[in-house]
């Protein structure tokens, strides 16, 4: 249809030339019932959009006048309601009527933008007020700490000269990671050292700077004052939550949290606080099941959570909702919000109301329906860390939580009658459990163990202290097998003991290393209380392994096969690489008062947060 029969003032220029003073008549006309259509509108949106008042009266209407005379009762004369006359409230709405009039002539005025714009600040500040109200907030809500750093955040220098040269080598693997992360992958997750560019992978969703969080107290911790410095103006600039992805609320804590929360409490800077805080407060809708067992993945802006597909009937894992513990713990303590610790000490009463088959607890729980899902038990992949928890949640506590001591102590007298076995040649290892049938493998990721042991062996019961260092010891020397019968000496993911073979992987996409840290983690432990030069020996020798076979031009990458003569690089240099191997390498030919273990508990990701002393003053809110 032609435009004309729509709009008849806009015709011709011969009709507005043969009557201008009635197009211009016309005009007015159809203005006027634009802006009138255009008031009800607004007035229509008041009172029947919910809170749209909040959202329209920062854009439209500056004044409060009407809003606040409905609350108070009077008028804006201050008359009582009741004593006006029809024609005093006839004349007030007709003044607010003319004034909301000209306030949206003027918005019409402004740029498409520039309303936009307006609507969205109106739109935060609404939301703002909600996250207050809940709790909930950007960190400047925090509790004011008088900080006191715990001992040990800085070592002394080794007193033997070969010691001190190796902790320097390390010190300068340290640095050559992070420079070409620096230099090729600044602000991304990861790098990838051969291609030379940014690797990111979709456990942090739209996160980015995994590498600068997980290695903040790494490079403290090595006196590396320019690169944390530039780390810590990183964070406080650009690290940001605020996106619509989907993360690992595992992977995000054990990290990110943990990352910034050592940070905190190893130098003092409040923007790792604050920044901690506002994430641990992202991951609370992740809690938000019928049993409280948090969702494995959750996505940060609309809070829907769900778990991972192939994980046994829609189950959370095991060493997923068991790995949040210590952190939230820690959350609490620096927030003053009882929230954190409240949702993870409810996880332990759920498990403490399951009946565990053979004293095991499996890998696979039910958020919704709080039942077991499939009997699969391990102490490596899928529950490794859940254990660990346990026995650093009492230690954490002072040891002053008999609940979650007893409840590691039980699990490891059931593992040890179940799960450990010993092997022809000798070898003592941790089998996996399947529905009551043992599977005689042995991953790298359980090799964490033997420093659990160690770690645990002091508060054993029934005089089990030297059987439980004993046992430690003995895993340490299985792991250090793993290396030592590959061809580049570093571990395999995974190794087994059938068919005549031990300690080797016989399944190809067992063969491959990661630059993962767990065998480091354990002869660091065993060092630490036991003194025995050889787990320096030991560290030494997987130093010079990464030298030669992992390091590239672009920094350091896992390898394909450690079998093979000729190492293949799968051109990933993992965060924790920095987060975990190198510190530990580097502790390991430290001082012991260096983060001393009376001090200081590890996450599963080696970022270091102190015992909380039960005589200290909590932050008043």
């Amino acid at each position: 249809m032609p435009t004309a029969t729509l709009l008849p003032f806009t015709n011709t220029p011969s009709r507005k030339s043969a009557s201008p003073s009635a197009f211009r008549l016309t005009e007015k006309f159809i203005l006027l019932l634009v802006f009138s259509a255009f008031i009800t509108l607004c007035f229509g949106a008041i009172f029947f959009l919910p809170d749209s008042s909040k959202l329209l009266s920062g854009v439209f209407f500056h004044s409060s006048s009407v809003e606040a005379d409905t609350k108070t009762g009077t008028d804006s004369n201050g008359s009582i309601h009741g004593a006006d006359s029809d024609e005093n409230k006839l004349t007030r709405i007709r003044k607010d009527h003319e004034k909301a009039l000209s306030e949206a002539k003027d918005t019409l005025q402004k740029r498409p933008d520039e309303i936009q714009r307006e609507i969205q600040n109106e739109k935060e500040k609404v939301q703002k007020n909600v996250d207050v109200s809940r709790g909930g907030g950007d960190g400047n809500s925090l509790p004011k700490i008088n900080f006191h750093k715990p001992p040990g955040a800085i070592g002394r220098e080794p007193s033997d000269q070969e010691t001190k040269e190796k902790r320097a080598k390390i010190q300068e693997m340290m640095k050559f990671a992070w420079d070409n992360y620096q230099r090729y992958a600044w602000g991304l997750n990861e790098l990838k050292p051969v291609s030379k560019q940014g690797h990111s992978s979709n456990l942090f969703g739209s996160i980015q700077g995994a590498t600068i969080v997980d290695a903040l107290d790494s490079l403290y911790i090595m006196d590396m004052q320019d690169e944390f410095k530039a780390a810590t103006d990183w964070v406080e600039k650009s690290l940001n939550f605020n996106v619509n992805a989907e993360i690992s609320v595992f992977e995000v804590n054990i990290r990110f949290v943990g990352g910034l929360l050592s940070a905190y409490y190893l130098s003092g800077e409040e923007v790792f606080r604050k920044k901690a805080v506002e994430l641990g407060e992202k991951l609370l809708p992740a809690f938000n099941t019928p049993t409280g067992i948090p969702w494995a993945l959750l996505n940060i802006k609309s809070g829907i959570g769900r778990n991972w597909p192939w994980a046994s009937g829609g189950s959370s894992i095991l060493a997923e909702f068991g790995t949040l513990h210590l952190e939230f713990m820690h959350l609490s303590e620096l927030s003053g919000k009882p929230v954190f610790a409240e949702k993870v000490m409810n996880i332990r009463k759920v498990l403490n109301r399951l009946e565990k088959p053979q004293g095991l607890y499996p890998n696979y729980l039910n958020p919704n329906s709080g039942q077991w899902g499939q009997h699969h038990v391990s102490v490596g992949g899928l529950g490794d860390s859940f254990y660990e928890y346990l026995l650093k949640a009492w230690l954490m506590s002072d040891k002053t939580d008999e609940e979650v001591k007893k409840m590691y102590y039980d699990s490891i007298q059931a593992i040890e009658s179940h799960l450990i076995r010993k092997s022809r040649g000798g070898f003592t290892y941790i089998a996996e459990w399947k529905g009551g049938l043992l599977e005689h493998k042995m991953g790298h990721l359980t090799c964490f163990a033997g420093g659990m042991f160690a770690l645990g062996a002091d508060g054993a019961p029934d005089e089990k202290t030297g059987h439980q260092m004993e046992l430690a010891a003995e895993i340490a020397r299985t792991c250090h097998e793993s290396y030592s019968r590959t061809t580049l000496k570093l571990g395999p993911e995974a190794f087994r003991f059938d068919g005549g073979v031990e300690a080797i992987a016989t399944r190809q996409n067992e063969k491959y290393f990661i630059l993962r840290p767990e065998v480091i983690e354990t002869y660091l432990y065993m060092w630490r209380f036991t003194h025995d030069p050889k787990y320096r020996q030991w560290g030494w020798e997987a130093v010079q392994a990464l030298e030669q076979y992992c390091k590239v031009n672009g920094g350091y990458s896992g390898i394909r096969d450690v079998y093979a003569s000729h190492p293949s690089h799968d051109d990933v240099q993992q965060s924790f690489f920095l987060a975990e191997t190198l510190k530990y390498l580097y502790l390991l030919f430290s001082e012991d008062d260096h983060l001393p273990f009376e001090h200081w508990v590890f996450n599963t990701e080696a970022h270091p947060l102190p015992v909380i002393r039960k005589d200290v003053k909590k932050p008043e809110v």
